[in-house]
């Protein structure tokens, strides 16, 4: 079944005046000739992304959409009027948020984390940015210190909203980043807690001592790459420890502290040295 508002593998069927006419083996839909790619032939499968266009047809595109219906994303308003406003999604065909459908009225230039479904009625494109109506709020698939994938949605009073493997929400709270976040970010990033009414604390860190561990390895091994000694240390800022490490300052000085009890390095307020007389040959 052709799925719209989603990517479809098709197989060219035949050509006529418009485009190509492309086939799931029970419906046909066009490919107009300007979306075509050079060297495709009849009996070739293609993927591609399906719509239906403001005349009602339903139509493909080999241009990249900018996300899928039933999922989230964070999209640019090109238009908008007092009934509603229109969002790029790379296609050429806009999806419309009626007024409804925003949480607080949308402006053009501005962009936001919606979410994409159909409407029941035509078949066209809808979004919303009203995203708890979206959100599962149980049965999660995912434990505690899990690895997941984060949206970052919106900033609030105690951190950042983030949309989790395109499912759930939770929150990355102010004074635990060490890394600049922006709406619309797409970060990897671990559960911390499941509280009891069903609220998801988020990190950016892995936790535990194994990753102290492996931090540690990281670091040696930068060290032996960059001729024994790197210029970060006990006074390096966050953001110069994260940009080289991609890790926070409390776990970079957990990693070195264990480096140092075992005198494999040197520390000083901005700089890491090797021990060189460990890792003689």
């Amino acid at each position: 079944m052709i799925e719209i508002g989603k990517y479809n593998d098709l197989r060219i069927v035949a050509k006529n005046s418009d485009g190509l006419s492309l086939s799931d083996g029970d419906r046909e839909i066009l490919l107009p000739y300007a979306d075509v790619p050079k060297g495709i032939e009849i009996g070739d499968n293609i993927n591609v992304f399906v719509f239906v266009n403001k005349d009602g047809n339903t139509i493909a595109t080999t241009k990249e959409a900018f996300a899928e219906v039933e999922s989230f994303a964070f999209l640019r308003v090109v238009d908008a009027t007092d009934d509603g406003a229109y969002l790029d999604l790379g296609i050429g065909k806009d999806v419309y948020v009626p007024s409804r459908e925003q949480k607080r009225m949308m402006e053009i230039g501005e962009s936001y984390a919606v979410y994409l479904y159909l409407d029941e009625s035509n078949g066209r494109m809808l979004a919303s940015s009203r995203l708890d109506k979206f959100i599962e709020e149980e049965d999660f698939e995912f434990d505690e210190g899990d690895e997941v994938a984060l949206m970052i949605s919106e900033r609030t009073d105690l951190g950042y909203n983030a949309i989790i493997n395109n499912k759930y929400i939770g929150l990355l709270y102010h004074n635990e980043l060490f890394a600049n976040l922006q709406p619309g970010d797409y970060r990897k990033g671990w559960v911390k807690k499941v509280r009891v009414e069903g609220k998801i604390d988020l990190t950016l860190q892995p936790t535990g001592f194994g990753h102290i561990l492996e931090t540690r390895d990281v670091i040696l091994k930068e060290l032996k790459e960059s001729g024994g000694k790197i210029a970060l240390g006990d006074k390096s800022t966050p953001d110069e420890i994260y940009d080289r490490f991609q890790i926070s300052k409390s776990a970079f000085k957990k990693a070195i502290g264990g480096l140092y009890k075992y005198r494999l390095i040197t520390i000083s307020d901005y700089e890491i040295k090797i021990l060189v007389d460990e890792f003689a040959d």
